[in-house]
């Protein structure tokens, strides 16, 4: 945000506050075109679904990409910077472009290739993780149901009093 457009902004603030409008501004969507009622019944938004082939297809890509990047994409940096310093030592200005351009390519070459490794060991655990995380869920649902059993062996009929106890004297 620009100086001026932040002075703008304060001095439209106070003129809004000098007319006496409200001082609380929420920012929200319109009545009619929010994303709608909330689903009402659990399977109507469905499953988390993660498919191995599809995780192993991204993860074998990115692998893919990082060693053809890796074997045909970097500079031989001695033959490169050899270069660029002799043209910089016989007073050719190209010589200290060509080393910037060197460092700037080694610079963006390595991002690429961060961004491939960390996409294709991201993909290999993904699945792990997600099977992980159904186990538990799928222990938690289980140890409800297991407790909620334990309180339908009521003593008596449902909505009565428990013999158990006796009538009052």
């Amino acid at each position: 945000m620009a100086w001026d457009e932040w002075d703008q902004l304060k001095t439209e603030a106070l003129d809004r506050q000098q007319a006496g409008t409200s001082h609380m501004q929420l920012n929200q969507y319109p009545g009619d075109s929010g994303p709608g009622p909330a689903p009402t019944t659990p399977g109507s938004t469905g499953d988390l679904n993660v498919n191995q082939q599809d995780l192993s297809k991204i993860g074998s890509h990115a692998h893919t990409l990082y060693d053809q990047l890796w074997d045909q994409a970097r500079l031989d940096n001695t033959s490169v910077d050899k270069a660029a310093s002799d043209l910089a030592s016989q007073g050719f200005a190209l010589g200290s472009g060509l080393q910037h351009v060197s460092n700037r390519w080694s610079t963006q070459l390595n991002s690429v290739l961060d961004a491939c490794a960390h996409i294709s060991n991201h993909m290999q655990v993904t699945k792990k993780i997600h099977d992980g995380d159904e186990a538990y869920i799928l222990r938690q649902v289980s140890s409800i149901d297991t407790l909620d059993a334990g309180f339908d062996e009521r003593v008596g009929t449902a909505g009565g009093k428990n013999p158990i106890y006796g009538e009052k004297k």
